[in-house]
């Protein structure tokens, strides 16, 4: 049986670039749609069902962070990666506050941004991308995410607010390596200034709260010199 082939809407005003990208990716078996503007964009995007977005940031009629932001004010829950030319960090962390899933910076090679749409399928596939599941379980712990409550063997426990942000962001983006940076700049804020022993705190305080032994974690693990990886 052929499995079925996952549907891409690529939004790129570089022809070039749109073409090359268009026939990689219908090589590695995807179904590929594009458009050369955001309004374009927009509409196909609303009007067909897609299993990811590729949106370049500057796009004629309608940037990529006004297209981005405008499918999630509409709903849209399909796993958008980002991809753009500016070096700034303030408009990486921009592209993921309106609602985009990943980012790409050119130039690129096509085999990583390959592996960042992988990821993103992958998490689709798990219920956790754009928003977050309704519940999640893992050993003791079960996570009512509509209620924001957390159990432990069926009692509730008390997180602090940037606990509980930390945890749901650690799930949304389970068996990825997150640097300390990266939960700086995605937990607390770019505009935030706390540094990354801020991370290493709440790190350990979640622990205590969720882990059965927290000098030995079984599911927030340290991963040496890059950051922390979430197993459960």
């Amino acid at each position: 049986m052929h499995q079925k082939k996952k549907r891409v809407l690529l939004v790129e005003d570089e022809e070039g670039l749109l073409v090359t990208l268009t026939h990689r990716l219908s090589c590695e078996n995807y179904d590929v749609q594009s458009a050369a503007d955001g309004q374009a964009g927009y509409d196909k995007a609303t009007q067909e069902a897609f299993d990811l977005l590729i949106l370049d940031v500057r796009l004629p009629l309608k940037d990529g962070f006004a297209l981005c932001r405008d499918l999630r004010a509409k709903g849209s829950k399909v796993p958008i990666l980002m991809l753009t030319a500016r070096g700034e960090l303030a408009d990486r962390i921009h592209g993921l506050k309106v609602g985009a899933d990943d980012y790409l910076l050119k130039p690129f090679e096509p085999s990583e941004l390959l592996v960042r749409m992988e990821a993103l399928l992958r998490r689709t596939s798990g219920g956790l991308y754009a928003g977050d599941p309704e519940s999640y379980e893992f050993g003791a712990i079960y996570i009512d995410f509509a209620r924001e409550r957390v159990l432990r063997d069926r009692a509730p426990i008390a997180l602090q607010p940037r606990e509980w942000e930390l945890l749901r962001y650690f799930i949304k983006h389970r068996h990825i390596t997150l640097t300390r940076d990266r939960l700086l700049n995605e937990v607390w804020g770019y505009d935030a200034t706390p540094t990354t022993r801020t991370v290493d705190v709440h790190v350990a305080g979640l622990r205590q709260k969720i882990e059965p032994s927290p000098q030995r974690p079984r599911y927030l693990l340290t991963i040496h010199r890059r950051g922390y990886k979430f197993v459960g």
